[in-house]
């Protein structure tokens, strides 16, 4: 497992980050955002998908502040009870800061070349919020709780973004899931792919919460997205 050091935007700390590269030149590079279960073995796999299809992709430890290296499972009782302590401790406006300062260690990386972003429950939101607050290039989310009171930020997102959104989604009411689409679907930037009958966290890499058949098409459609944005 390869991991590496990514400096704060201001230079006075670091942290760590997974690194997957691919076996030849990368196509570009993806930040590999995390759920609320820190840099685990689903997450690292998610990369290790995205180099096999050709691109450099990290993944930012972003509880770092709290608890550096946490690795939980989401099937595990006490291991997610832990996840929803340590995200409502998280301060989601220094995560985004701390993706911004990896999409530039990226970005150096592939010698200046494009940078996307793709992130999964808490990654999926803070995946909307780098897609507004940052330059990055084209960006997913996945099931992200409370983009209906992001919605003001929307103006800012100048690149494409896409969000697969999961139709039965029991942390994402369906007033929330219709206050999204009536927000966003005219956005000229913004894509929304709804998955009938799926919960959260259906394209998870492994465990009960995977649902096969949603997770293998909600991907390929990442797959295809930063083929177009990002080559």
């Amino acid at each position: 497992m390869t991991m590496i050091d990514i400096d704060t935007l201001d230079g006075a700390a670091g942290f760590d980050a997974y690194l997957a590269q691919p076996g030849e030149v990368p196509r570009a590079a993806v930040i590999v955002i995390q759920e609320i279960f820190g840099v685990n073995e689903g997450i690292r796999r998610k990369c290790d998908a995205l180099a096999r299809a050709g691109y450099l992709a990290l993944a930012p430890d972003l509880f770092w502040r709290i608890e550096p290296a946490v690795q939980l499972d989401p099937d595990i009782e006490p291991d997610l009870q832990r996840a929803f302590g340590l995200m409502n401790r998280f301060d989601q406006d220094r995560g985004v800061a701390d993706i911004e300062a990896t999409i530039r260690a990226a970005r150096a990386r592939v010698d200046g070349g494009k940078v996307g972003v793709v992130g999964y429950c808490l990654g999926g939101r803070l995946a909307y919020m780098t897609a507004a607050r940052t330059d990055v290039d084209a960006t997913v989310g996945y099931y992200g709780v409370g983009l209906d009171g992001l919605l003001d930020e929307k103006h800012a997102i100048a690149n494409p973004f896409l969000l697969h959104m999961a139709g039965e989604d029991h942390l994402v009411a369906k007033d929330a899931q219709a206050a999204i689409h009536a927000g966003l679907d005219d956005h000229p930037r913004v894509t929304i792919h709804d998955y009938p009958g799926e919960d959260h966290g259906f394209a998870a890499e492994m465990g009960k919460r995977r649902s096969e058949t949603a997770a293998r098409l909600a991907d390929q459609r990442t797959i295809d997205f930063f083929a177009r944005h990002l080559g």
